[in-house]
């Protein structure tokens, strides 16, 4: 990449630099867009960050902008955006220190840790960097004359992929806690619905898939193939309402195309951007699982579906065996 056209002059301190590159990318159609909420009190601050970041692109998600032009604004904008995942926040606006005690409001008194802060300033002596990173929590320090247009892409880049990383273990962890709260009376009650909804969260979470996943028990289904009912043990995202007995066409035509495939070929299938795995357990218990994600599946990501699929499917067979001796 040519980096000649990053360097420009500039005669205010308080002006953000632009190159003139622009960033490539298409904003993948229907995804959620990743929150990135500007706290600026310069409103060319709001403009030239809106130009340098219009066609930004990250897993198939655009941006949503939001706009503060105060600390005090920025306050009310956080809790109605709760899941705000880029803050791009000046020091200097009602006070010489009102972005830092706006950092210390989110990260004490909101309690928000997974949020990016990006700390920009125009004026460096106001707030030593060293001083800043290391009495205040924020995730980055830049001096606005030093944000080009692809510097500025940069950091909101590798912003988003720190607050993905910590928005995917933050729901791995509630997976796992439905899982153990699950796992301590499995047994007593019979009911694996939790535990299973609790394992595909965790799944979901751990693969950066989309929330859309779905359970199934197939063999209910193939005992009467004219029926064409489903049993779904546990669902996420779209498919979360979905549990016990449901008719095939209750899914998109797309999905059920999908399923219909591989319980003809009796074996796991997968495109672009989904994959249906299946398994067999030695007692004839066949099940599937469709999830859905936002980048082509790696070969540990399906080893890690397949392996779900087989250890669910016993898990099932085990409760089966259990209640049939009850």
């Amino acid at each position: 990449m040519n980096n000649s056209k990053e360097h420009e002059v500039v005669s205010d301190p308080d002006t953000l630099s632009l190159a003139e590159e622009p960033t490539e990318g298409l904003v993948g159609a229907g995804a959620k867009p990743w929150k990135l909420l500007i706290v600026d009190d310069e409103q060319v601050v709001h403009t030239v960050t809106h130009l340098a970041l219009d066609s930004f692109n990250l897993g198939g998600r655009g941006l949503e902008f939001l706009s503060a032009y105060s600390a005090a604004e920025a306050r009310q904008v956080l809790h109605a955006n709760p899941d705000v995942a880029v803050i791009l926040l000046d020091v200097v606006m009602e006070t010489d220190r009102a972005g830092l005690d706006l950092v210390h409001y989110i990260r004490r008194e909101l309690n928000n840790r997974m949020v990016r802060i990006v700390l920009r300033t125009g004026q460096s002596g106001q707030s030593p960097e060293q001083e800043v990173i290391t009495q205040y929590d924020i995730n980055d320090y830049k001096e606005k004359t030093e944000l080009t247009r692809q510097k500025l892409f940069s950091t909101v880049y590798t912003s988003l992929r720190s607050y993905g990383d910590i928005f995917a273990l933050e729901e791995n962890r509630k997976g796992l806690m439905k899982v153990i709260s699950a796992s301590a009376t499995i047994f007593e009650t019979r009911d694996i619905s939790q535990f299973f909804e609790g394992v595909l969260e965790q799944l979901t979470a751990l693969l950066y898939l989309n929330s859309d996943a779905v359970l199934i028990n197939a063999s209910a289904m193939l005992a009467h193939p004219e029926v064409e009912r489903l049993q779904i043990m546990a669902g996420t995202g779209k498919f979360k309402n979905y549990i016990g007995e449901v008719n095939l066409d209750s899914f998109e035509e797309s999905v059920v195309e999908r399923i219909r495939y591989v319980l003809t070929c009796k074996k796991s299938n997968y495109g672009d951007n989904y994959w249906v795995s299946y398994y067999i357990t030695k007692s004839g218990l066949e099940q599937l699982l469709y999830v859905s994600a936002k980048d082509v599946f790696s070969v540990p990501d399906i080893q890690m579906i397949e392996l779900f699929v087989k250890n669910v499917a016993i898990a099932h067979e085990t409760i089966a065996l259990l209640e049939g001796d009850g």
